[in-house]
């Protein structure tokens, strides 16, 4: 079962809702929120304008390409990502942007804070993913409050480390699924997140499943204004394992899909080793393998 559950309530410390966030966090590694500053209307806005994006040809979208960009900042044509190296690359296609910094800031020269490549067409597109952009990382950041009071840490455990986020937020594309897919084909295959915390809106479309623990897939999907919200890696070694990292895919079938994850990571030089240990694992190191694992041009290199 996928807690359902209500972040005003979760903000303001209701204790069912805790409880609920408790176990997203500890057991099943997911859960739906509602009632955020984010509502119907300003999803759906950006969902579409990442459809329009989506829709133009291959040769104007290839100005944007990642792959010749060299930084996880504009489009991931179809095959870019191969998040399990048994499967076949990922069917979808992508579009990333993240954080922008002040001029003469010293992160500037990483490539997780690398300028944005803001395509023309749609007109929108920069103002609305922008706009969405700030507003989804403070949703995220109170659903983060939420899980740290759930697990009994102070609300504000995590602040601090999220001074200047490694926050990406993601356009998927899934198409159809291909009428020559086999089984190793998948819109995203299966896979854990890497980083903190995802922020998933969608069009309601079905296609996301989450592995049981004993075996088997649970279906999840929620409608634009609600949010699947699930934690990575990062977060299950930062929590000394008390948090889970599930594993999760899209198979694909015969909608098309539009998703919009924001990975919400730390400050590129935040320690996310477990609490009280002699480790020192950086955020930026271990997204920096993961990626280099994941993206298929950087696997060439």
């Amino acid at each position: 079962m996928i807690p359902k559950i209500d972040l005003a309530a979760l903000t303001a410390g209701d204790k069912a809702a805790l409880e609920a966030m408790q176990g997203a966090a500890t057991d099943v590694g997911f859960a739906t929120v509602h009632n955020t500053a984010l509502t119907s209307e300003r999803v759906s806005d950006v969902i579409e304008t990442y459809r329009a994006f989506f829709k133009l040809p291959e040769t104007q979208k290839a100005a944007y390409d990642m792959a010749k960009t060299g930084s996880n900042r504009g489009w991931g044509a179809a095959a870019s990502e191969q998040v399990d190296p048994d499967a076949n690359p990922d069917f979808k296609q992508v579009f990333d942007c993240g954080l922008t910094l002040p001029a003469g800031d010293p992160l500037l020269d990483n490539p997780f804070y690398a300028p944005n490549h803001w395509p023309d067409q749609p007109e929108t597109f920069q103002t609305v993913v922008s706009d969405y952009y700030e507003a989804a990382c403070a949703v995220a950041m109170d659903v983060l409050r939420g899980v740290a009071a759930s697990i009994g840490k102070p609300r504000d455990s995590f602040d601090d480390a999220f001074g200047k986020p490694m926050a990406l937020l993601r356009g998927n594309y899934y198409p159809t699924r291909p009428a020559d897919a086999g089984a190793k084909d998948f819109g995203i295959a299966t896979h854990t997140d890497y980083g903190c915390l995802t922020l998933l809106a969608a069009d309601g479309s079905p296609g996301l499943e989450v592995r049981k623990r004993g075996g088997g897939w649970i279906p999840v999907a929620a409608p634009p204004g609600e949010f699947v919200i699930n934690f990575g890696e990062m977060m299950e070694f930062w929590s000394g394992g008390t948090i889970k990292a599930t594993p999760h895919r899209v198979v694909g079938g015969s909608n098309e899909r539009i998703s919009v994850p924001m990975f919400f990571n730390p400050t590129h030089d935040t320690n996310v080793a477990p609490e009280g240990s002699d480790q020192v694992i950086m955020a930026g190191d271990h997204l920096s393998k993961r990626y280099n694992e994941t993206y298929v041009h950087l696997q060439k290199k």
